[in-house]
């Protein structure tokens, strides 16, 4: 019964083993896969970055959960501006989840663009960005745009422009500033996950929650 037990033990720790290694694999995977396919894409100066007629802003909450300011919101916010002042843009989709009645990010970032100079006429909401998968692949099946710029600090548009040109679509990325580590490192780390699921996605031909009727941009 002893020899029984520690064999037992013996597989059990064994196993979990197998499955650190498989996941630390996976995650390295993944995170240098996403950055090796996405870096010919990606602009942090915008007298580089070629015109294209729509940004796609990728949404998040304008506040933490302990009230304080989201500077990953505040620079996304200012980086979709001076695209657009720059001409680099003509419209802008902001694309975020608005699940609950309480819960808006694309109308609080439209509010915020317009108070900095981006005309309500330029901007177009999409409410059912409840994932960058969704975001991403709603910019062609209901705005009908192929080519788009993404607009996010650099290591969300690493996966959005992966995901984008993965899924036929000619995507770029213009990076907002980034924030301090420490600010960031509970996103950084979330984001090492994320990766992973992309893969996990294309194996399961994950689609958008929601579609829904579609909307001319002019």
């Amino acid at each position: 019964m002893k020899l029984k037990n520690i064999f037992k033990k013996k597989t059990i720790i064994i196993s979990l083993i197998i499955i650190v290694l498989l996941s630390v694999f996976a995650i390295i995977f993944a995170d240098k896969k996403i950055k090796a396919e996405s870096k010919n894409f990606l602009y942090s100066d915008i007298a580089k970055i070629p015109e294209n007629k729509v940004g796609l802003l990728l949404g998040t909450s304008k506040f933490l959960s302990n009230g304080q300011e989201n500077l990953y919101y505040k620079y996304r916010i200012e980086a979709a501006i001076e695209l657009y002042k720059a001409q680099k843009i003509k419209y802008i989709v902001v694309s975020g989840d608005n699940s609950r009645k309480t819960y808006d990010e694309p109308t609080q970032m439209k509010t915020d663009l317009m108070a900095g100079g981006v005309p309500e006429t330029a901007i177009f909401l999409d409410y059912a960005g409840f994932r960058t998968l969704d975001s991403v692949i709603r910019m062609k099946e209901i705005f009908g745009q192929s080519d788009f710029v993404v607009i996010s600090q650099k290591f969300h548009n690493e996966r959005a422009v992966f995901l984008a040109r993965r899924n036929g679509l000619n995507a770029i990325g213009f990076n907002a500033q980034d924030v301090g580590k420490y600010f960031g490192l509970k996103t950084n780390i979330r984001e090492k996950f994320a990766r992973v699921k992309v893969f996990v996605d294309f194996l399961t031909k994950k689609q958008p929650k929601f579609l829904g009727e579609k909307i001319e941009i002019e």
